[in-house]
């Protein structure tokens, strides 16, 4: 007797799949590098934003700013615990992953396989970024702690070099996609938009969160190169004349 022969099953390769579990102690790690992202990280990163768009409104001002920022109580503390910190963690367990992951955007160019590889990519160019900008603008030349009305000036110098000028425009542009889509992915992992229907909406309204912090971040880049306020001194600030005019009530005697 014959029998029915079934075809045989096509076998289906996928791509990286945009959200992976994880075991053991991989799973906090994850969790926890994931939550980072968003708390401090993501919530600096939008401070930092508003900060700099203070500098749209001149030198002062933006000096202004951070001086208020160097004059919160414990500062040095908040500048480690909440931002040196949770960026290393991110930054080298990012990279980690990165190097233990594939993708195959060459033979399967699927959506998820291209977010994923611009994902790391663009996390690697702000790890870069953040690591050089932090060195040259805190710990090296005027100590804006102390001198924080030379914050104009300082970032205005570096950015009149073109290569650096370049170097921020990109970082701004990858730091602000990396933000965007790694809030959409962290509203998938945490089960906060469950279904294909409320992630493709939300993945909508993430891309348009981070059109709005791009434009925001180059918009106060145009601020110290646009030539608006060209050559701000280290001290913008108009000098105080120690020379005060006689009073009125005073009489000169001959």
């Amino acid at each position: 007797m014959a029998t029915a022969q079934h075809p045989a099953t096509p076998t289906v390769r996928k791509g990286v799949p945009p959200l992976r579990a994880a075991q053991g102690n991989e799973f906090l790690f994850r969790k926890l590098h994931s939550l980072l992202g968003i708390v401090p990280i993501g919530a600096f990163l939008l401070e930092h934003l508003l900060s700099n768009f203070e500098a749209l409104k001149g030198p002062i001002a933006y000096g202004d700013q951070v001086k208020f920022l160097n004059g919160l109580p414990l500062v040095r503390v908040l500048e480690w615990v909440f931002i040196f910190l949770p960026i290393l963690y991110h930054g080298l367990y990012g990279v980690w992953i990165w190097l233990r992951g594939k993708s195959n955007i060459v033979y399967y160019p699927w959506a998820g396989n291209w977010m994923y590889t611009a994902q790391r990519y663009t996390g690697l160019i702000a790890i870069l970024y953040i690591g050089q900008h932090v060195i040259r603008q805190r710990f090296m030349g005027v100590q804006l702690p102390e001198h924080p009305y030379a914050a104009f000036a300082k970032v205005q110098q570096e950015l009149a070099n073109p290569w650096m000028l370049a170097v921020y425009i990109i970082a701004m542009i990858a730091i602000c996609w990396h933000f965007a889509y790694g809030i959409w992915l962290f509203a998938a992992k945490w089960g906060i938009t469950p279904g294909e229907v409320a992630r493709k909406r939300f993945g909508y309204a993430c891309a348009a969160f981070g059109l709005l912090l791009a434009v925001m971040g180059l918009w106060s880049i145009w601020a110290f190169v646009g030539g608006k306020y060209p050559n701000v001194p280290e001290d913008p600030r108009p000098a105080v004349s120690l020379i005060t005019a006689p009073s009125p009530s005073m009489t000169v005697l001959g």
